[in-house]
């Protein structure tokens, strides 16, 4: 088998037969070998029955194998669908992602000329989107957006590496670095708190870049992501911002000179500058043009109280 193509998914039946025919619509490929993994990571609606019916009704080249995984969290349906991929490659796609035509065929001829053990290209945001003023283009990140314009080059996995909603790999880099840490990154639907967590592919890709693994961009692989309505709200933008900061924090393993509680002292300096200058950002501009300001203190809070949340399970478990 050439290529996998994986599709994690939970709770969005609505959304495989548009992302599944997509999928299976791809130019250029006729010569490869290749299959669609779906992945249901523990789904309560009618994915199972819209997965088979997919699987019945698929025409072309490829074929969908229905995989349940009962853990709840998008890394342990990663994790489930490497263990169950065939492919030589393997290729995640978001069940809110429509790939373009030779998107297939654009990731493997990277992957095979590079001898590259990771590929990524561009993630758009659907024409049809609408975003709300208070979204910024350097916020376009944070709904998936990437884009590293029309050349491929060598990626360095630290400043520079694919994002989750288009990347694929070498079936060596699970000899490399392992398997995604399910300790990390979004769980169930992402719509509540304790859910909206991402960093998942930021700590694989950190981890292939210290095994010298080979990263390439190539534009020609584009994906439009469906950006949901809840991903469009204040809310949403401030809680990725808070529990990035929290999760960054919680598993920080560094020994700090100086504490209160558990939590560096400069980390206490920088969230009173930056709510300060939010605060001011405010009074000058308005509440929607200091938003991407309040994300930042949003993120410092959260660093905060992850700190705090480290001390107290450290002494629980001692």
């Amino acid at each position: 088998m050439d290529f996998s193509v994986i599709v994690c998914t939970y709770n969005r039946a609505g959304n495989l037969p548009t992302c599944v025919a997509a999928i299976a619509e791809q130019q250029g490929a006729q010569s490869l070998q290749w299959e669609i993994v779906l992945v249901d990571n523990n789904s309560t609606d009618n994915t199972r029955a819209i997965a088979e019916k997919l699987a019945g009704n698929l025409q072309g080249p490829t074929s969908l194998r229905y995989v349940f995984e009962c853990q709840q969290g998008l890394n342990f349906a990663r994790n489930r669908g490497i263990a169950e991929s065939r492919g030589k490659y393997f290729a995640f796609v978001d069940d809110d992602i429509l790939v373009s035509s030779r998107w297939l065929a654009s990731l493997y001829r990277t992957l095979e000329d590079n001898d590259a053990d990771a590929a990524g290209s561009c993630i758009h945001l659907a024409e049809h989107l609408r975003l709300p003023k208070w979204i910024n283009l350097d916020m376009y990140g944070f709904l998936g957006y990437q884009d590293y314009g029309l050349h491929c080059f060598r990626m360095d996995g630290v400043a520079q590496y694919p994002f989750g909603g288009n990347m694929s790999f070498n079936r060596r880099v699970v000899d490399k670095v392992g398997w995604f840490n399910t300790k990390l990154g979004r769980k169930g639907a992402g719509r509540k708190r304790s859910e909206l967590f991402k960093g998942a592919e930021t700590d694989y890709f950190h981890r292939l870049a210290e095994a010298g693994a080979r990263i390439f961009y190539t534009p020609d692989a584009v994906v439009f992501h469906q950006v949901q309505p809840f991903q469009l709200t204040k809310r949403y933008f401030r809680t990725i911002h808070f529990n990035a900061g929290y999760q960054k924090a919680f598993f920080d393993g560094t020994q700090y000179a100086r504490t209160l509680m558990g939590v560096p002292l400069f980390l206490y300096q920088q969230f009173a500058r930056n709510a300060w200058r939010y605060v001011c950002e405010v009074a000058s501009s308005g509440v929607d043009a200091a938003f991407r300001q309040q994300m930042t203190t949003g993120h410092f809070a959260g660093m905060i109280c992850g700190y705090l949340g480290r001390r107290r399970s450290t002494e629980k478990s001692t």
